[in-house]
This record gives C-alpha cells, sequence and structure tokens, in this order.
C-alpha cells in the first residue's frame, strides 16, 4: 500500500503502544522512551510513504523500533579487539587492568569504604594513604600523592613551589604530549615563568647554573618519552643536576611522563630511567603516570620530600584534581602487584603482552588466517600471516618497536579495503587493525581471547565487501 491510502492506514502511536509484540519492549525500555522512538519511526515511515514509498506491516514497524531502541542502549564506549600493534593506545584507553584490579574496583563501587575515614581512630582520614605507603615502598621516597593524571601532577607540583617565580627547562626538553599540550603552555598555567637553558641538542651544567637567580624556584627536567634527539647531542645526567639544585637551595622537579617502577630489559626492551633511579639521584620530586608502563588506571604520581608533598597537599588545586575510591582501589591493587616481581609479567596484562615472543604469536596468527580467509577469500581477498612490528605507545621508548607476528589482508581494490575496515569497525566488538603498504594488518600481539575474536569476526559472514 502507498500514497494517501497508505498514510490513513498508517497506525497512530497509542494503537501500537497496545500491540503485543511493543508490551514487552514497554516493560523492558519503559513507556516514555517506547513512546517517543515511536513517534520517530513513524515519522520516517510517513516521509518515505509520501517520497513514493510503500507501507510496511506491523513486523516492519515493530523491527524498526526495536533497532532504534537496540542502538540507543548501545554505549559508546565499546570494548574492541586492539589490533593495531600499539599497545598503550591512547585513543583505546592505555593500559588493560589486571584482574586484581578489576576485583578492587568492583568491590569499592558496590560498598561504602573507608576512603577518607580512619578505622582506628573513627576520624577522619586522608585517601592518599592507601597508596603512599606502597609507593614508597616501590620507590624510595620520602612521601607520595596522586592525582587526575601525570599532566595534573606537574601542573599542581609546578604551582605549588613555583608560582610567580621561575623555572628553568632545556630546550631540549620542552616537550609537547598528546592533544597539543606542550609544557610552556602548563607552565604557564601553573603560574611559573619560564627561562630556557641550553639548544634543542645541547644543555650542559654550567647552563643552569648560569640561570639560576634570585626568582629561581626550581629546576624542571623532562624525560623525552615521546621522541629522541640522536647525535651531536648532550644532557646533564640527574644526580648532577640534584647536586646543582642542592647547592643553590632550590628545587628539583623531575617528570617521568610514562614512568615505570621496573626495569624493562629484562623483559627484552630498551631500558627507561625508574622512578627509584630518580629518587636515588636525588631530585626532591618526582612524577609519572600511573596509565601507562605501569599498567593501572589513569592517574598521576608525585613522589619525593616528605615537606614538598606535604605542601602540594594543601594546594587547593589538589581537591580539584583528586581522584576517586575507585581509581585508589585499582591504583593499591596494581602497585601490590609489584612486590612480586617474579609473577609480574603473568598478572599484569600491559607487561603480559610486552613481554609476548614473536614466535607465540605467529603461531596464533597461523591458527586463525584460515579463518579469516574462509570468510573473506572467496569475495576476493588475500589473506596470509605476516611479520610486523609493534610499538608501546602513550610516548613510551618511542623509536622502538617489538617484533610481532599478524594477518595481512590484501584487497582487490583500495575502496575493498577501506568498506573491510569500516565493516570491522562496525561489529559488535569492533575489530581495530592498521592499513600499512595497501593492506590491512592486524597485529595479534595483543589478543588474548581468540575465541570471542572468531565470534565477533563470525558477523562478517553474509556481508558483501568487496
Amino acid at each position: 500500500m502507498s500514497g494517501p491510502a497508505a498514510l490513513r492506514a498508517l497506525p497512530s502511536v497509542d494503537q501500537m503502544l497496545k500491540a503485543a509484540s511493543v508490551s514487552p519492549l514497554v516493560e523492558r525500555h519503559g513507556r516514555v522512551v517506547v513512546t517517543n522512538e515511536l513517534r520517530a519511526v513513524l515519522g520516517d515511515i510517513r516521509i518515505a510513504v509520501r517520497g513514493g514509498g510503500t507501507l510496511p506491516g506491523e513486523d516492519g514497524i515493530v523491527a524498526s523500533l526495536l533497532s532504534r531502541l537496540d542502538q540507543r542502549e548501545c554505549s559508546t564506549l565499546r570494548p574492541v579487539f586492539n589490533l593495531t600493534g600499539t599497545v598503550l593506545h591512547t585513543n583505546l584507553g592505555r593500559a588493560l587492568l589486571a584482574e586484581e584490579a578489576v576485583a578492587a574496583s568492583v568491590a569499592a563501587m558496590r560498598d561504602a569504604a573507608a576512603l577518607e575515614f580512619d578505622l582506628a581512630t573513627g576520624k577522619r582520614g586522608e585517601r592518599d594513604s592507601h597508596l603512599q605507603e606502597l609507593l614508597c615502598e616501590l620507590t624510595g621516597a620520602e612521601a607520595a600523592t596522586i592525582v587526575n593524571n601525570n599532566a595534573a601532577a606537574v601542573l599542581i607540583a609546578l604551582h605549588t613551589i613555583g608560582a610567580g617565580r621561575q623555572a628553568i627547562v632545556s630546550r631540549g626538553e620542552l616537550i609537547e604530549i598528546g592533544g597539543a599540550f606542550r609544557m610552556p603552555d602548563i607552565m604557564q598555567s601553573a603560574g611559573v615563568e619560564l627561562v630556557e637553558v641550553g639548544t634543542t641538542n645541547r644543555t650542559h651544567a654550567k647552563d643552569y647554573i648560569n640561570a639560576i637567580g634570585a626568582e629561581t624556584a626550581l629546576i624542571l627536567k623532562v624525560h623525552t618519552s615521546n621522541y629522541r634527539i640522536e647525535g651531536f647531542t648532550a644532557a646533564v645526567p640527574g644526580a648532577e643536576l640534584a647536586a646543582i639544585a642542592q647547592e643553590a637551595g632550590v628545587v628539583l622537579l623531575n617528570d617521568l611522563g610514562a614512568g615505570t617502577l621496573i626495569d624493562l630489559s629484562r623483559y627484552g626492551l630498551g631500558r627507561e630511567p625508574t622512578v627509584r633511579d630518580a629518587v636515588a639521584e636525588g631530585a626532591d620530586l618526582v612524577t609519572f603516570s600511573g596509565d601507562k608502563l605501569l599498567g593501572g588506571p589513569q592517574a598521576g604520581f608525585i613522589v619525593g620530600r616528605k615537606d614538598l608533598i606535604a605542601e602540594i597537599n594543601r594546594n587547593p588545586l589538589k581537591r580539584a584534581l583528586r581522584v576517586d575510591k575507585i581509581r585508589i582501589a585499582a591504583m593499591a591493587a596494581t602497585l601490590k602487584l609489584y612486590r612480586d616481581p617474579d609473577r609480574l609479567a603473568s598478572r599484569l596484562p600491559t607487561l603480559k603482552m610486552l613481554a609476548r615472543q614473536q614466535a607465540e604469536i605467529r603461531a596464533q596468527a597461523e591458527r586463525l588466517a584460515p579463518e579469516i580467509g574462509a570468510l573473506l577469500t572467496p569475495q576476493g581477498y588475500t589473506v596470509e600471516v605476516c611479520c610486523c612490528s609493534s610499538q608501546i605507545g602513550s610516548g613510551a621508548l618511542p623509536v622502538e618497536t617489538i617484533q610481532s607476528a599478524g594477518i595481512r589482508i590484501a584487497a582487490p581494490s583500495g575502496s575493498a579495503l577501506e568498506a573491510l575496515s569500516a565493516l570491522f569497525r562496525s561489529l559488535p566488538r569492533p575489530i581495530l587493525g592498521r592499513l600499512q603498504d595497501g593492506a590491512l594488518v592486524l597485529d595479534l600481539r595483543c589478543l588474548s581471547d581468540e575465541a570471542a575474536f572468531l565470534e565477533s569476526l563470525s558477523e562478517v559472514r553474509g556481508h558483501a565487501v568487496a
């Protein structure tokens, strides 16, 4: 039926709400929601009929309604398969939490918790107390505090120690992090006057010494975790900077960025400076992230001298930048794993993925390639096992790659490759790879659940993607 007769036959919202097939939807989603979506569905049908379309039956109307309701309920923060080859992918949430951290988070969500309540005295406590002892134990620092992320850690430390005064930084360390956030901008927001010393590639001890004056509050050392300057270079080591700062009576703040609590070389990766190293070198304050190499939830840590940490905690910004009980619970559980370094790589997902051997990943690729080929080869795609390179991501060890393996899918045309990539992104649990050299590469370093991957991939069956 079409035309004016179809418009007259179009059921009303009230009629559809009384239909037997709609009643269960009202029970599930609520009358208001179903009513609003029904209006939208019937409105779309009315427009289509006026344009020459035909009137669907009740089943067709209900199917459209169900589709809209399902889309409404679907979260935009969807789990995905990260097969991009970037382990700590900022756009995909960085570190995956250990099961211990997940369990601790759930427990904190379900019940009231002694977040700022001292059970021994019955008086108000401090939320940082749940982490301070662990952080001091693992870093060798006198005291510690936690805020929302590492940019916040740097901001509050600079504001507390140097607002209205000067901070000295090497020109080679004036970094820009993701999202176009630049260290000079953070310093300006903290009310600190930037004093640049040295050159892009070479900074010497005398540069810092000559720049120190009556208005100097601190020296800021920034770990260039997201880039490397190579060739004719010079930088002042942390221990030497600490001696210079101590002699001048100013604070040395060492921003480690991604930060790590262990020597990564034991897992076959390049060695990054650890937080314990920075503390031992004499830095007064050290800042670092919780959701990168450390493998926990998003957080920023400041460890160092007890008097300076106490001053930071008195800063009004601390309340604005504090973290909630869920993140504190997850972080405490994550830090406790570091007490057992021999089992850390098997329990902390970030290290587990970084430590996977290429042979193991290739064996996984050889198991999965026939399954993927059975779906895509009939449509003209070429599927083969390939060697590839993973990267850590989130600014850690930027020039270092890790040998990996995966699936290389070549397409009969560029448009077909784009169509396949789009189809993978539209799956109930999207599959994200990377387009490289005219093919879609699925790096399997981060794939732990083959069964779930194959289940999601099965949704491709029946879709024309050539």
